[in-house]
Protein backbone atom coordinates (compact mmCIF):
# COMPACT_ATOMS: atom_id res chain seq x y z
CA UNK A 1 0.00 0.00 0.00
CA UNK A 2 2.88 2.39 0.76
CA UNK A 3 4.36 1.70 -2.66
CA UNK A 4 1.15 2.67 -4.47
CA UNK A 5 0.76 5.81 -2.35
CA UNK A 6 4.34 6.79 -3.25
CA UNK A 7 3.68 6.31 -6.97
CA UNK A 8 0.42 8.28 -6.82
CA UNK A 9 2.06 11.15 -4.92
CA UNK A 10 5.05 11.18 -7.26
CA UNK A 11 2.90 11.23 -10.38
CA UNK A 12 0.49 13.82 -8.97
CA UNK A 13 3.17 16.23 -7.80
CA UNK A 14 5.42 15.78 -10.84
CA UNK A 15 2.64 16.19 -13.38
CA UNK A 16 1.14 19.18 -11.56
CA UNK A 17 4.51 20.95 -11.43
CA UNK A 18 5.20 20.11 -15.08
CA UNK A 19 1.85 21.51 -16.20
CA UNK A 20 2.28 24.63 -14.08
CA UNK A 21 5.80 25.32 -15.39
CA UNK A 22 4.77 24.58 -18.99
CA UNK A 23 1.80 26.95 -18.83
CA UNK A 24 3.88 29.65 -17.13
CA UNK A 25 6.56 29.40 -19.81
CA UNK A 26 3.89 29.43 -22.53
CA UNK A 27 2.18 32.57 -21.18
CA UNK A 28 5.32 34.53 -20.41
CA UNK A 29 7.42 33.29 -23.34
CA UNK A 30 5.10 34.85 -25.92
CA UNK A 31 6.59 38.32 -25.35
CA UNK A 32 10.11 37.05 -26.04
CA UNK A 33 9.00 35.17 -29.14
CA UNK A 34 7.13 38.20 -30.50
CA UNK A 35 10.33 40.18 -30.13
CA UNK A 36 12.37 37.41 -31.76
CA UNK A 37 9.96 37.24 -34.71
CA UNK A 38 9.67 41.02 -35.16
CA UNK A 39 6.06 41.17 -34.01
CA UNK A 40 4.84 38.33 -36.25
CA UNK A 41 2.11 37.02 -33.91
CA UNK A 42 1.21 33.97 -35.97
CA UNK A 43 4.83 32.76 -36.09
CA UNK A 44 5.47 33.54 -32.40
CA UNK A 45 2.30 31.76 -31.27
CA UNK A 46 3.03 28.76 -33.48
CA UNK A 47 6.59 28.38 -32.17
CA UNK A 48 5.37 28.93 -28.60
CA UNK A 49 2.83 26.11 -28.97
CA UNK A 50 5.46 23.79 -30.49
CA UNK A 51 7.85 24.56 -27.61
CA UNK A 52 5.11 23.77 -25.09
CA UNK A 53 4.29 20.43 -26.72
CA UNK A 54 7.98 19.47 -26.84
CA UNK A 55 8.42 20.55 -23.21
CA UNK A 56 5.51 18.34 -22.12
CA UNK A 57 6.64 15.35 -24.18
CA UNK A 58 10.19 15.38 -22.80
CA UNK A 59 9.21 15.99 -19.20
CA UNK A 60 6.24 13.65 -19.02
CA UNK A 61 8.35 10.98 -20.72
CA UNK A 62 11.05 11.48 -18.09
CA UNK A 63 8.48 11.31 -15.29
CA UNK A 64 7.19 8.01 -16.67
CA UNK A 65 10.65 6.51 -17.03
CA UNK A 66 11.71 7.70 -13.59
CA UNK A 67 8.62 6.24 -11.89
CA UNK A 68 10.40 3.01 -11.07
CA UNK A 69 13.72 3.77 -9.44
CA UNK A 70 14.22 0.17 -8.38
CA UNK A 71 13.48 0.57 -4.68
CA UNK A 72 10.23 0.07 -2.82
CA UNK A 73 9.69 2.12 0.33
CA UNK A 74 8.81 0.08 3.42
CA UNK A 75 8.44 2.98 5.86
CA UNK A 76 7.05 6.50 5.80
CA UNK A 77 10.61 7.82 6.00
CA UNK A 78 11.59 5.69 3.01
CA UNK A 79 8.62 7.06 1.12
CA UNK A 80 9.67 10.67 1.84
CA UNK A 81 13.27 9.89 0.77
CA UNK A 82 12.12 8.24 -2.44
CA UNK A 83 9.71 11.09 -3.26
CA UNK A 84 12.32 13.76 -2.55
CA UNK A 85 14.79 11.99 -4.84
CA UNK A 86 12.29 11.50 -7.66
CA UNK A 87 10.69 14.97 -7.46
CA UNK A 88 14.12 16.60 -7.10
CA UNK A 89 15.23 14.89 -10.31
CA UNK A 90 12.06 16.03 -12.09
CA UNK A 91 12.63 19.62 -10.92
CA UNK A 92 16.21 19.52 -12.22
CA UNK A 93 15.02 18.27 -15.61
CA UNK A 94 12.31 20.98 -15.70
CA UNK A 95 14.92 23.62 -14.88
CA UNK A 96 17.25 22.27 -17.54
CA UNK A 97 14.46 22.35 -20.12
CA UNK A 98 13.64 25.92 -19.11
CA UNK A 99 17.23 27.07 -19.65
CA UNK A 100 17.42 25.15 -22.93
CA UNK A 101 14.26 26.89 -24.18
CA UNK A 102 15.47 30.32 -23.00
CA UNK A 103 18.83 29.80 -24.74
CA UNK A 104 17.04 28.95 -27.97
CA UNK A 105 14.68 31.91 -27.68
CA UNK A 106 17.61 34.24 -26.95
CA UNK A 107 19.38 32.86 -30.02
CA UNK A 108 16.31 33.48 -32.18
CA UNK A 109 16.06 37.03 -30.84
CA UNK A 110 19.76 37.66 -31.45
CA UNK A 111 19.48 36.46 -35.05
CA UNK A 112 16.40 38.63 -35.58
CA UNK A 113 18.20 41.67 -34.17
CA UNK A 114 21.19 41.03 -36.47
CA UNK A 115 18.90 40.77 -39.49
CA UNK A 116 17.16 43.97 -38.46
CA UNK A 117 20.49 45.78 -37.99
CA UNK A 118 21.73 44.55 -41.39
CA UNK A 119 18.57 45.75 -43.13
CA UNK A 120 18.35 49.13 -41.36
CA UNK A 121 21.42 50.74 -43.03
CA UNK A 122 20.13 49.79 -46.50
CA UNK A 123 16.78 51.45 -45.79
CA UNK A 124 18.44 54.54 -44.30
CA UNK A 125 20.91 54.81 -47.21
CA UNK A 126 18.15 54.77 -49.80
CA UNK A 127 15.94 57.27 -47.96
CA UNK A 128 17.95 60.45 -48.82
CA UNK A 129 18.16 59.45 -52.48
CA UNK A 130 14.40 58.96 -52.62
CA UNK A 131 13.83 62.32 -50.93
CA UNK A 132 16.19 64.01 -53.39
CA UNK A 133 14.35 62.44 -56.36
CA UNK A 134 10.93 63.47 -55.04
CA UNK A 135 12.15 67.03 -54.35
CA UNK A 136 13.41 67.34 -57.92
CA UNK A 137 10.31 66.36 -59.37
Amino acid sequence: MLEIATYVLYLGISLAVTLWVGNTLYRNGRVFLLDAFSGNEQMADSVNQLLRVGFYLVNIGFIGLFLNTGSVPDTAGGMVRMLSWQIGAVLLVLGGMHFFNMKNIAGMRSRAMRRHDEQAPAVQASAPANLWKSAQG
